[in-house]
């Protein structure tokens, strides 16, 4: 979101957010490239010594959430840097590895494990919201345009009013 606001602002404050979000974003992928299963951990610290690392057991679970890689097509769209993309596709390959499952995909119990558990549940935001991100990632920028379209917290992309011929008025009593 701080890359986000760094594109709508015009002003000195805009160079900070970028830089906010490019730390962000780093830090999502240390937390990812720092396990053998090259996924992130549902949530990690910084503790003396540690960084980006979940340290108790309840934290160390994968569950196909999208929001690191979210992160990295915000960044991958706004800078053109190619390491977005190569960290997308480190996500693409870990997730193909470690959470392809028979039937789809699955959540694994410990990122840290060689070889993890799979939990068995295939949560529905990974073809919502996690491959949607991947997929645009890989995708030309005009296909859903940031200046054109905007994303809700489900990965719904929605018309910008002002930017958008799709945009339209509601119509009729709420």
């Amino acid at each position: 979101m701080y890359a986000l606001g760094a594109k709508r602002l015009e002003n000195q404050i805009a160079g900070t957010h970028m830089e906010i979000a490019e730390g962000l974003a780093h830090t999502c992928h240390e937390s990812y490239s720092r396990t053998p299963t090259g996924l992130g951990p549902e949530s990690f610290r910084f503790t003396e010594g540690i960084e980006a690392r979940a340290l108790k057991s309840s934290e160390k679970y994968y569950i196909l959430r999208p929001e690191a890689i979210e992160s990295w097509f915000y960044m991958w769209r706004f800078t053109k840097d190619p390491k977005y993309r190569e960290w997308a596709w480190g996500a693409v390959l870990a997730l193909e590895k470690h959470c392809r499952a028979e039937a789809g995909y699955s959540g694994i119990q410990n990122v840290y494990m060689e070889t993890p558990q799979k939990d068995d549940v295939q949560q529905s935001f990974i073809f919502a919201e996690t491959f949607k991100y991947l997929y645009l990632i890989f995708s030309d920028d005009s296909l859903l345009s940031l200046d054109e379209w905007v994303f809700n917290t489900e990965a719904h992309p929605l018309p910008v009013l002002g930017s958008n011929p799709f945009y339209r008025k509601a119509q009729g009593k709420f």
